[in-house]
C-alpha cells in the first residue's frame, strides 16, 4: 500500500526544507507517518493481516531511528516536526 503520487507530493512540499529536498529526515518522517496511518486504518478492518503488521512494525522503528537521528543532531527541528505531525513522545 504505497500513497498516492498527489498525496506524497504534497508530504514533501509541506516538511521539505529548501526547493530540492525529498530526502530529509523530516521528509522521511512525514512519509512513514501517512504510511504508518494508512496501515492503521487498514487493520480497523482487516483484524488478522499479520503480514501487513510485520511490515508496519519495520516501518515505526525506522520513523523512530530517524526521529532519534533527529533528535541528537537538531533538537529544535526534532521539537517542531513531532507538534506539526502529532507524535508524542
Amino acid at each position: 500500500m504505497a500513497l498516492a503520487v498527489e498525496e506524497k507530493s504534497q508530504v514533501i512540499s509541506k516538511y521539505r526544507i529548501n526547493k530540492s529536498d525529498s530526502g530529509s529526515p523530516e521528509v522521511q518522517v512525514a512519509l512513514l507517518s501517512q504510511r504508518i496511518l494508512q496501515l492503521t486504518e487498514h487493520f480497523k478492518t482487516h483484524h488478522k493481516d499479520h503480514h501487513s503488521r510485520r511490515g508496519l512494525l519495520t516501518m515505526v522503528a525506522r520513523r523512530r531511528k530517524l526521529l532519534n537521528y533527529l533528535k541528537d543532531r537538531s533538537p529544535e527541528r526534532y521539537k517542531t516536526l513531532i507538534q506539526s505531525l502529532g507524535i508524542r513522545r
